[in-house]
C-alpha cells in the first residue's frame, strides 16, 4: 500500500472475506497449507487476468490524458468525505501531479490547510504557497507584490546574536568597548549590504531575520521572510531554480531564483506568500479550505489517496473498470478455471472466487441497494459467453448495473493487483498460524483491573446514581 497509496479498504475487505471463506474448511479439518497453496494459485491467476483486461491510456494527447486521469481521481474520491465535490478536486489533483512531472518526491505537492470558507474556495497554486512567517516591525512597509523578482534563499540568521554565556572579552581600556559594539553592527550591516547588492527583491531564510534586517530591507523595497519551514524553502528552490545559500559572500545571478509573480494574499484569516509562474515548475501547492479542522484533515488524507492514484496512472498507464466490475470478472474466471481442476483445490479456488464478490456487495450495501439482487444481475451479465458483460459493475446512481468503463469508473490496474496481492498474503499469513498461546492469568488480571476502574468511578459499580433499584 505504501507504494500505491490507495486501495486500503479493498485490502481489509478482501482479507477478511478470504478468511471467512476459509474458516469452514479449517473447521472441517483441512490443513491450512493446502488452502494457502490454492489461494496463492488463485491470486496469480487473478493478477494475470487483471493484466489481460487492463486497457492502456498511453499515446493520447495531453488534454485527453488529463480527462482520463481526472476520471481515475474522481473514482477514488467518490468514496471519501469530499465525494460531493469530486470533479472539482479531481481536476485540481491532476493539474498538481502534471505540474511536478516525473519528480518522484511527493512533498513537491504541498497541501496547506486554512480553516474557514467552503470546499470550493480551495485553490491550486502552480508554484509555492506558504503561510506568512513571524515578522518584526517594519514588515508592513515592505512591498507585497513583485513581477519577475529575483529570489534569494538563505540558511543563515540576519540578526544581532547575543554571545554564548561563556564568551568573554577582556578590555584594558573602557574606550575599546565601543569598537567591539561597532564591529558587531558592522558584521550584520555587511551581510545585509551583500544581500542587497546581489539584486534580490525577495529574501527568504530558514533562520530568523531580525527587526534591524526587516527595517533595512523595507527601506530598500525588498520583501523578506525568516523562519521559513525547511520543506517550503526546498520547494521554493525547486520551483524557482534558486539554490539555498549558507553564506552571503558569493551571491551571483546563478544562485538566485525567479518567478513570474510573487505576492502576499489574504486567504481566510491567514496571509499567504505565493510564488506563481515558476520557470522550473516542478512543484504545486493546494490550499484547502473548509469548516472544521477535522474536516480539512480528512480532506487532506482523501487528496493524498487521489494524488497517489493519479501518479500511479501516469507511470503505469493501464486502467481497469471499477465499481466491482473487475472483481466480478475475476470471480467468474476463477470459478470457470476451478472446474478444470480435480481435487480439493477446486473447492478452495471456488471459495476464493466467491470472496472476491465482497467488493460489489459492499458497494451495494453502502449505497443502500439490495446486494443479492444486484449481484445476481452482475453474475448473469458476466456469464454471457460473448464476454460483452466483462465491464459491467454496480451503478450507484440507478441501483442497478452499468458498463463501468463507459461511465468512466476506472482505477489503475496496479492498485487492483496490489490489493489482491496484499489481501491474499495477509490471509495466508493468518492461516499459517497454528496456535495462539494465551496467558489466562494476565487476562483475568486485566479484566479485574478494568472492572475495579469502572466500579471505582461510580462509587461501587455505578451505585448511588439515578433511580434506585427495587429490592426483591
Amino acid at each position: 500500500m505504501l507504494q500505491v497509496g490507495d486501495g486500503t479498504t479493498t485490502v481489509v475487505l478482501l482479507a477478511g472475506e478470504f478468511l471467512k471463506e476459509a474458516k469452514p474448511f479449517v473447521e472441517d479439518g483441512v490443513h491450512p497449507q493446502n488452502l494457502i497453496r490454492s489461494y496463492r494459485t488463485a491470486c496469480n491467476l487473478a493478477i494475470e487476468k487483471v493484466k489481460e483486461l487492463a486497457v492502456s491510456i498511453e499515446g493520447k494527447s495531453l488534454e485527453e490524458k488529463k480527462s482520463l486521469l481526472a476520471k481515475c481521481a474522481a473514482t477514488t474520491l467518490s468514496s471519501k468525505l469530499i465525494g460531493g465535490e469530486k470533479e472539482f478536486f479531481a481536476t485540481m489533483v491532476v493539474d498538481a501531479v502534471i505540474a511536478i512531472g516525473n519528480d518522484d518526491r511527493l512533498n513537491m505537492i504541498g497541501i496547506k490547510k486554512v480553516p474557514g470558507g467552503t470546499m470550493r474556495d480551495s485553490f491550486l497554486v502552480s508554484g509555492v504557497a506558504f503561510k506568512k512567517t513571524f515578522s518584526y516591525a517594519g514588515f508592513e512597509q515592505q512591498p507585497k507584490k513583485f513581477v519577475n523578482p529575483k529570489i534569494l534563499l538563505l540558511n543563515i540568521e540576519l540578526e544581532l546574536k547575543s554571545e554564548k554565556e561563556n564568551a568573554e572579552i577582556r578590555l584594558s581600556d573602557p574606550s575599546q568597548y565601543q569598537s567591539i559594539v561597532d564591529a558587531e553592527w558592522n558584521i550584520i550591516y555587511d551581510k545585509l549590504d551583500k544581500c542587497v547588492q546581489g539584486g534580490a527583491k525577495v529574501v527568504l531564510s530558514r533562520l530568523a531575520i531580525g527587526d534591524l534586517a526587516t527595517q533595512y530591507f523595507a527601506d530598500r523595497d525588498i520583501f523578506c521572510a525568516g523562519r521559513v519551514a525547511e520543506e517550503d524553502l526546498q520547494r521554493v528552490a525547486a520551483a524557482t531554480g534558486g539554490t539555498v545559500q549558507t553564506s552571503v559572500n558569493n551571491i551571483v545571478d546563478e544562485v538566485l531564483g525567479t518567478c513570474e509573480i510573487f505576492e502576499e494574499k489574504q486567504v481566510g484569516n491567514e496571509r499567504f506568500n505565493i510564488f506563481s509562474g515558476c520557470p522550473s515548475g516542478r512543484t504545486a501547492t493546494i490550499v484547502l479550505r473548509g469548516g472544521a479542522d477535522q474536516f480539512i484533515e480528512e480532506a487532506e488524507r482523501s487528496l493524498h489517496d487521489a494524488i497517489m492514484i493519479v501518479r500511479r496512472a501516469m507511470k503505469n498507464s493501464t486502467v481497469v473498470a471499477g465499481g466491482g466490475a473487475i472483481d466480478m470478472e475475476i470471480s467468474r474466471y476463477l470459478r470457470q478455471h476451478a472446474r478444470t481442476i480435480a481435487g480439493k483445490s477446486q473447492l478452495f479456488i471456488n471459495s476464493y472466487a466467491k470472496a472476491l464478490e465482497v467488493i460489489p456487495r459492499q458497494l451495494c450495501d453502502n449505497a443502500g441497494f439490495d446486494a443479492t439482487d444486484v449481484l445476481n444481475k452482475l453474475r448473469q451479465k458476466h456469464a454471457l459467453p460473448s464476454g460483452e458483460g466483462a465491464l459491467y459493475g454496480v451503478d450507484i446512481n440507478s441501483g442497478g448495473i452499468a458498463d463501468s468503463f463507459s461511465n468512466f469508473v476506472w482505477e489503475p490496474s496496479v492498485v487492483k493487483i496490489n490489493a489482491i496481492n496484499a489481501a491474499t498474503e495477509a490471509a495466508c499469513l493468518i492461516l499459517s498460524v497454528d496456535e495462539t498461546v494465551k496467558n489466562p492469568k494476565s487476562e483475568s488480571a486485566q479484566g479485574e483491573a478494568a472492572a475495579s476502574a469502572m466500579g471505582g468511578r461510580g462509587g461501587g459499580g455505578f451505585r448511588g446514581r439515578g433511580r434506585g433499584m427495587r429490592r426483591r
